[in-house]
């Protein structure tokens, strides 16, 4: 997950304070799918784990009504305080997923979930908890597959991003489970970044990535069938 020229917006200001995951390729890529869904005055969006908060930050400035949610406070802070420098309107509610919205629905869901592949089972701690995910990645992307049906409208459609580490046809068959339609509508390849990296040998050993240096994310739409 390294930083490249597809970014969330070039007009967004974004501060984002140690702890807090900073924007990177994957946000641009969902950001780059949230411009292309019809956004008026009455859409409802939901960001799910918001971090810095721009994605939100960027539904807001399309007219949006938006709520973000996140369980580290301080990734809070940062949401509420890029939409204010940024003079947007965000909704901040603390809490663990969906559990945040608990009865809620939204037109729009935009998640952008930890997914780097971890080795041992400790519980993700600190700034970590933006990219840990468990020994394949899957720690939280499983628990929205699970769920999105409770937080979308009949005519809403959620966007989720991760790598393809993560395994992108059981991604597509866990929200099929879920009685919804998934497919995936964007694509971009990235050198490793430095959590990759540093974990290279344990991948290898798991055989998730083989002699690749490049890992590819992928951007998933979803909708009720």
């Amino acid at each position: 997950m390294t930083a490249e020229s597809l970014t969330a917006s070039p007009r967004c200001r974004c501060w984002t304070p140690p702890g807090v995951y900073r924007p990177q390729t994957d946000t641009g890529l969902l950001s780059r799918a949230l411009r292309r869904e019809r956004i008026t005055s009455r859409t409802e969006v939901l960001d799910l784990g918001t971090g810095s908060g721009v994605l939100a930050v960027e539904a807001a400035r399309r007219g949006a009504r938006v709520t973000a949610v996140d369980i580290s406070w301080r990734a809070l802070a940062a949401a509420w305080c890029n939409a204010l420098m940024n003079g947007q309107m965000v909704r901040v509610r603390h809490g663990d997923l969906a559990a945040a919205v608990r009865g809620r629905r939204f037109d729009l869901v935009v998640t952008n979930p930890p997914y780097v592949p971890t080795p041992g089972d400790a519980v993700p701690r600190g700034g970590a908890r933006a990219w840990d995910a468990g020994t394949d990645g899957r720690l939280l992307i499983d628990r929205i597959c699970a769920t999105a049906p409770t937080l979308l409208r009949p005519a809403g459609a959620l966007l989720m991003v991760h790598s393809h580490l993560n395994g992108v046809e059981e991604t597509l068959a866990r929200f099929r489970a879920a009685g919804l339609h998934a497919e995936v509508v964007d694509r971009a390849r990235l050198p490793f970044g430095r959590v990759l990296r540093a974990r290279l040998a344990w991948l290898r050993e798991r055989g998730l990535v083989g002699d690749r240096t490049f890992e590819e994310l992928v951007v998933f739409r979803v909708e009720h069938v």
